[in-house]
């Protein structure tokens, strides 16, 4: 069960508003509104979240899930005909897979990852991976994929293809990766779109070695383009900061809470 960027309601379920109150000549009643969420829905299964830290508070509510195997539905909206409907004991024995970047392992919540520790496995993924000849053969299938997937770029050169290859293979080596290919596969996926669009603006049939290179000199992030144009990100700041901006910090700390002037 995918759960990735769900909602308290998606994740945990709720009952459905009723405007008839579960009338029972009017309404539906309230066995009928139960919604279940994920959590359930991954009942001897497995539920799949990719950036978990991104739900925050609800991290606590799938240690709970987790640890009774069993979660209640209950209605969630305080003003809806379903907040006095409460459905006990409903199965949550699922397996759970999550992920997340490095930089927000410190975002998960404490008792959640001891008994991910505990109960199951904790995986680093490898971001590079050999520099083969079965490799590259890879890295060849993974631009065809992103060249239909898009369905609007032209296919591309064997030239092209290797300046590709040896862009991951430039990127591993930034990591202090030798003879390795880099495994951050979506900034090259988004390579070889730019190059897509460089070969439809030159009105080639087929994505060339110049539509590549021209497309490397133009996809870099917005930093890098602003350390080229102004030297530093203060530089950026200054030059692009309107009078008003520039005098904001000035502005603020001179006016008392009263927004009298000092």
């Amino acid at each position: 069960m995918l759960a990735t960027g769900a909602s308290e309601t998606e994740l945990l379920g709720d009952v459905r508003h009723d405007p008839y109150g579960g009338h029972p000549q009017l309404g539906t009643m309230p066995y009928e509104r139960v919604v279940a969420g994920s959590v359930h829905m991954a009942h001897e299964g497995v539920l799949f979240i990719d950036e978990i830290t991104h739900l925050g508070k609800l991290q606590r509510f799938i240690l709970t899930a987790m640890q009774e195997r069993k979660f209640p539905i209950v209605g969630r909206n305080p003003q809806s005909a379903g907040a006095s409907v409460k459905v006990d004991d409903v199965p949550t024995n699922f397996i759970l897979v999550a992920a997340c970047n490095i930089q927000d392992l410190q975002y998960i919540l404490s008792p959640l990852r001891s008994r991910i520790v505990g109960n199951g496995y904790e995986v680093l993924m490898e971001n590079s991976i050999p520099d083969t000849k079965e490799n590259r053969m890879k890295y060849l299938q993974f631009i065809a994929q992103e060249i239909n997937m898009d369905g609007k770029i032209p296919h591309m050169t064997m030239d092209a293809a290797d300046l590709i290859i040896n862009e991951g293979r430039r990127r591993a080596l930034e990591e202090h990766k030798s003879n390795a290919l880099t495994l951050k596969l979506r900034e090259l996926g988004g390579l070889v779109r730019a190059s897509g669009d460089m070969a439809i603006e030159n009105n080639h049939k087929l994505i060339e070695k110049s539509d590549v290179k021209e497309a490397l000199s133009l996809y870099v992030p917005v930093e890098e383009k602003i350390k080229k144009y102004y030297g530093s990100m203060n530089n950026a700041i200054g030059e692009e900061s309107t009078g008003a901006q520039r005098g904001e910090y000035y502005n603020y700390y001179n006016y008392s809470e009263d927004r009298s002037y000092q």
